[in-house]
């Protein structure tokens, strides 16, 4: 794999911006990644992705490697978030990516100015374990919260996610027929290229309500 710079970027680089991680097992220039961080940097948005240490390890040797413990990845996160202290910022993910922002905007001592946070297919459980949710934590986020989720995603369906209890601050966005990339079946009648396109539209509209006009 090609070693990219430290951060990618997307968008203008003014205004509010938003900090993508990606997910567990596919890194920061996955077509998913690119495509999302493409279509929102088209309507406006200043878009920063970055990697994980261990996946960047991974650019280097060629060797797959789990993500080590959640307070490593936290950290990581946290490191990136402070390098963008002079702007209003958005934090959020892919799947993995995103929960770990979450665990940040949950954490008084961490999640200081953030302004909202953004998961691109939360996972609300692992696949296949609809009772080992990983939701805690979700109702110590006081920020404005967008999930962007598949109507179909193994780790969390519409069906699923209907019967938790989010705080009154959550928003969810369904991509309609969506798996965990929020794509759908060609049976659908749908395409993915409209799901992502519908995704970066409520993402915007979300960044702009919960931005104020300077």
């Amino acid at each position: 794999m090609s070693t990219p710079a430290a951060f990618l970027h997307d968008g203008p680089e003014t205004g509010p911006v938003l900090l993508l991680a990606h997910g567990a097992g596919a890194p920061m220039d996955s077509s998913f990644m690119t495509e999302m961080a493409g279509l929102l940097g088209d309507l406006g948005i200043h878009v920063v992705r970055f990697e994980f240490a261990y996946m960047g390890a991974r650019r280097t040797d060629g060797k797959r490697r789990p993500p080590p413990r959640m307070p490593v990845l936290i950290e990581e996160f946290s490191d990136v978030i402070s390098q963008f202290a002079d702007r209003r910022v958005f934090i959020g993910g892919k799947s993995m990516g995103g929960r770990v922002a979450s665990m940040i905007a949950a954490d008084p001592d961490r999640s200081g100015d953030i302004a909202g946070l953004v998961c691109l297919g939360y996972p609300f459980h692992p696949p296949g374990k609809p009772d080992s949710l990983r939701t805690a934590h979700l109702p110590a986020i006081t920020c404005p919260v967008l999930i962007v989720q598949g109507e179909r995603d193994p780790f969390g369906n519409k069906d699923d996610v209907s019967g938790y209890r989010l705080p009154v601050q959550f928003e969810v966005s369904w991509s309609a027929f969506g798996n965990h990339d929020l794509a759908p079946p060609k049976k659908s009648g749908h395409t993915a290229s409209e799901n992502w396109s519908t995704a970066a539209t409520a993402i915007a509209r979300f960044m702009g309500e919960a931005s104020p006009v300077e």
